[in-house]
């Protein structure tokens, strides 16, 4: 899988608002989806000793929810943490691994934000513009906005909005459950993107895409520091 859009990832603060500003024009928020065979979650987990990120890829059969394939890749931190630009720090990992695949996703689920953003492109957004492929951005925190809780059933939204604009929905993944904030990446409309991610939450609060990607980069953060020791 290799992107069609490549930028350089060490930029100053300024170019790298300037480059978001750029391509959050380039953003689909409408449904572009062919028919979704394989779906893949991403996650990224820091060193606690070095300056190394290592990314997971786990790519998981949209029917069934079994893994398919999962790839793993390690980078060092190459921009500071500002808040507002994460996807210059964690991007870089999860590209190595996605053209790491054999399997090419046909949605991917971002941990993290895409509307949902000062400048209306998180790490979602910029991952599906720079692949051109369906990304869904899907928060355990909300980054801004406001929204009223939704009702306690599974399935139960509530419009996010900013400055009156509605840049996502919270969604409430399972009864009487904490609810996880849902927007447009790249290519999908929010409706669509909730039920997606109600297809891949059907026992927990995360998607398993989410689960399975984060379980990946807990299980290699534990093998780095034990052969570190």
């Amino acid at each position: 899988m290799e992107p069609i859009i490549e930028h350089p990832w060490n930029l100053s603060e300024t170019d790298a608002i300037k480059l978001q500003q750029q391509l959050a024009t380039k953003v689909s928020k409408i449904d572009q989806l062919n028919h979704v065979r394989y779906v893949a979650g991403v996650d990224v987990a820091y060193s606690e000793h070095s300056d190394r990120l290592i990314a997971a890829v786990a790519v998981l059969d949209a029917s069934t929810l079994e893994l398919v394939e999962a790839v793993i890749a390690e980078d060092v931190v190459q921009f500071p943490y500002i808040p507002g630009l994460f996807s210059f720090r964690e991007l870089p990992p999860i590209v190595k691994a996605l053209k790491g695949l054999a399997t090419a996703p046909d949605l991917i689920v971002c941990d993290g934000q895409g509307l949902a953003h000062p400048r209306r492109f998180g790490l979602a957004s910029h991952l599906g513009v720079l692949f051109d492929v369906p990304t869904i951005g899907c928060g355990k925190t909300k980054l801004l906005g406001d929204a009223q809780e939704p009702d306690a059933a599974r399935g139960s939204v509530a419009p996010m909005l900013d400055q009156d604009e509605v840049i996502g929905h919270v969604l409430r993944t399972q009864h009487n459950i904490k609810p996880i904030y849902v927007s447009i990446g790249h290519r999908i409309s929010v409706r669509t993107a909730c039920d997606w991610i109600l297809q891949l939450t059907p026992h927990y609060r995360l998607p398993e895409t989410t689960r399975q990607a984060d379980q990946l980069v807990r299980k290699a953060l534990t093998i780095a520091k034990n052969s570190a020791l």
